[in-house]
């Protein structure tokens, strides 16, 4: 199996996780292992190496493409929120890094026959980890008209959200919804031609990351991860996460800060009671950006956004 992705921002990640040799790091999301394996050449000789990621494809890619003697390397079929538990099986009390990037991989757009693009024709599955229950079809198929409305507005920020949804449960009616080319041409019939043409997306875009997210719980894993980063991180540790949509961002933003903050008591108390004291600071304000020349020679990176913190 060719395993098709190009690492997003791999300069700026490289530089950030700050690794030296023996270091003891984390690589959240596997993917393509084009990121692990850059992790592991700067934490070889004696580093150690987890890896996780709940894609099985991601799994059997870098079991090949992972290898040197002088590191241990660990990979992990899980998702990056049960990070806790994996570090806790393995022994290991703290990391010196840890990379999470919450982008698709070019191979489950274009390979992983799961109904991830509106692009192709292929069941409406959207499982990054095939062991679970819930399918996106599962999804279209039985939510309620305002389950699906508030599901395309809150987590795709789509504005005809209840326009889809209606036309969605009008269909069904007639045959369920099964592949994604059926849900996409859905979307493009319901999406008036004046709206599409003033978006610079594709108007299956937003329903399509909608159900995508909630398939995989994407954002109540990674608020979960953002609430136990300080306490995997060994002093001096860094994390860096890289978020391609709003709703990921956001939450990054406002987890880092809450740690930066501090003293989480009440501003007219005269005496702190919380005994919270900062454990994280952010390495830029602002997040970092892909270059120009990145972006022309590798689309899917235009939306990164990636985000760096270091452990007091």
């Amino acid at each position: 199996m060719h395993f098709e992705h190009t690492s997003v921002m791999p300069v700026e990640v490289d530089l950030h996780l700050n690794l030296k040799p023996g270091d003891v790091c984390v690589d959240g999301t596997l993917g393509g292992a084009g990121h692990a394996s850059q992790m592991v050449k700067r934490i070889s000789p004696e580093g150690t190496f987890i890896g996780i990621d709940q894609d099985m494809d991601a799994i059997v890619n870098a079991y090949k493409k992972l290898s040197c003697k002088e590191t241990q390397i660990t990979i992990v079929h899980d998702n990056f929120s049960h990070m806790p538990q994996v570090l806790d099986k393995l022994q290991i009390p703290g990391v010196d890094a840890i990379l999470l990037d919450l982008g698709l991989s070019l191979h489950q757009l274009r390979k992983g026959q799961r109904g991830f693009s509106f692009l192709k024709d292929e069941p409406l599955d959207m499982r990054m980890d095939k062991r679970q229950g819930l399918t996106a079809a599962d999804i279209v198929n039985t939510f309620t008209l305002k389950a699906l409305t508030d599901l395309f507005f809150s987590y795709g920020e789509e504005r005809m959200s209840r326009q889809i949804a209606r036309k969605i449960v009008d269909l069904r009616r007639q045959s369920p919804i099964m592949t994604s080319a059926r849900l996409a041409d859905i979307i493009v019939d319901t999406v008036p031609a004046k709206i599409a043409r003033n978006q610079k997306i594709h108007p299956a875009t937003r329903v399509f990351q909608a159900l995508r997210i909630k398939v995989n719980r994407e954002l109540e894993r990674l608020e979960k991860i953002m609430k136990e980063i300080p306490q995997l991180l060994n002093p001096g540790g860094r994390i860096c996460i890289i978020a391609f949509h709003s709703l990921e961002d956001r939450i990054v933003k406002h987890g880092i800060r809450a740690f930066e903050e501090g003293c989480t008591c009440p501003r007219d108390f005269p005496q702190c009671t919380c005994g919270f004291t900062p454990s994280l600071r952010s390495i830029s304000r602002k997040p970092f950006m892909p270059t120009a020349e990145e972006c022309i020679a590798n689309p899917m990176a235009r939306s990164a956004r990636l985000r760096v913190a270091e452990r007091i």
